[in-house]
């Protein structure tokens, strides 16, 4: 009997731990740095990262999972980064951030007008990139909350001014 609830703590700690992380697809046609990445981030912070090695198959995951946010590269097999970027934003507004080995300003412009919460730049030491990574998700997720919470907020306040000048029009019959 005991085991049996010490169990199911267990289980419920395990579930809530899993539920507070931020679940990032990584998408990137390197799968060395997939690795490393997933290792990185993981260490780091409160994330749980999959990753996909082509933006249709990140696009294939994202019909069948809940993520949080994507980190992709520029240059891929197939369709690149921005296209991928452009595919998603028809139907999702989900924090996305490029991080890629191309540091071209035209890169960095389309990205950003194609709707890219971020762009960073591969290279350089990697624990300092990884930590600026990390850093880039959870404030995009964070930022992307707050604009829903905000939304959430704004229908509520409608709401009870509608209630509100309701309750006035009857009163003022009365």
């Amino acid at each position: 009997m005991v085991e049996s609830a010490v169990q199911s703590h267990a289980e419920i700690v395990v579930d809530s731990t899993e539920k507070s992380k931020i679940r990032v697809l990584h998408v990137d046609d390197e799968l060395g740095l997939l690795k490393v990445a997933k290792q990185c981030l993981e260490l780091q912070g409160p994330f749980h990262v999959d990753a996909a090695s082509s933006a249709e198959e990140a696009l294939a995951k994202l019909e069948k999972e809940q993520y949080d946010a994507v980190v992709s590269d520029y240059q891929m097999p197939g369709m690149d980064g921005i296209d991928f970027l452009k595919n998603i934003r028809t139907t999702s507004t989900i924090p996305f951030i490029l991080f890629t080995g191309k540091g071209r300003e035209e890169v960095v412009i389309e990205a950003i007008n194609s709707g890219a919460d971020f762009y960073l730049q591969k290279g350089g030491d990697p624990k300092s990139q990884f930590a600026e990574l990390s850093h880039k998700i959870k404030r995009s997720v964070e930022f992307r909350e707050s604009e829903q919470k905000i939304a959430r907020l704004n229908r509520i306040d409608a709401i009870l001014r509608r209630i509100n000048e309701s309750v006035v029009h009857i009163h003022d019959r009365m």
